[in-house]
């Protein structure tokens, strides 16, 4: 399933980082980039929206204003530089509220609280199967379910609305979003690239650019250097 997107800023700038940044999430398809919110009224009109990422001062009509306005109102993430309208956002029932310049680790952050909130239910009755059952879920494929045990995977992969999970002697395939079955792991696994997640155990060898496990090569995506180096080396 893919998420239907708009952007709405007056800055072009503020436009391309947020676009560079939900480039990285399979899931999400960015249907629009609007300039102001008269524009991106012509865009809700004609499609269904399921997320906008919307700037709070713009001329003619401010984001707050253009929320209020809509009758069909799609999930909002606010993206401002000013705290001042962090209250009147939050009582827009905002999923979040963003403060430019935007760094991706704060972006993440935000993509996960709109997915939790698309899918609470879903995903914590799964956690706590997952929980009781100990250290292994069952995902559906080819038509059956099919226990997935934590311990014996090395790393996931992102397929487009599939994911391959990627044993020592066999693979599986299923139809899941990388970052929603991401939710259902535990600490041992970390998200390195937009299309891959790793077990730390599994990791035999790693650099700034790419992590090994046994003769397997995965790049690390430039966006989670940061964040992968610092769990790395402090574990």
């Amino acid at each position: 399933m893919k998420y239907k997107c708009v952007i709405v800023d007056d800055e072009e700038l503020a436009r391309e980082l947020i676009e560079t940044h939900l480039s990285q999430f399979d899931e999400f398809e960015l249907v629009a980039s609007c300039e102001s919110a008269l524009e991106a009224t012509k865009i809700l009109a004609i499609n269904s929206i399921d997320l906008l990422f919307l700037d709070i001062e713009m001329p003619v009509l401010k984001g707050t204003d253009f929320l209020k306005s809509l009758s069909n109102v799609p999930k909002v993430i606010f993206t401002t530089a000013y705290r001042d309208y962090a209250i009147e956002g939050f009582e827009l029932n905002a999923v979040d509220y963003l403060l430019k310049p935007i760094v991706f680790e704060r972006f993440f952050k935000s993509i996960q609280k709109f997915l939790e909130s698309i899918q609470p239910k879903t995903i914590k009755v799964i956690k706590e199967e997952a929980s009781e059952l100990s250290n292994y879920v069952f995902v559906q494929a080819n038509r059956k379910n099919i226990k997935i045990k934590f311990d014996d995977i090395l790393y996931i992969e992102s397929l487009k609305d599939y994911i391959k999970i990627h044993y020592k002697t066999r693979n599986v395939m299923t139809k899941y979003s990388i970052t929603a079955f991401h939710e259902l792991l535990d600490n041992r696994f970390l998200r390195i690239h937009r299309s891959f997640i790793v077990n730390k155990e599994a990791i035999t060898a790693f650099t700034k650019h790419d992590i090994e496990i046994g003769k397997i090569e995965i790049p690390i995506g430039h966006s989670y250097k940061h964040q992968v180096m610092e769990r790395l080396i402090s574990s």
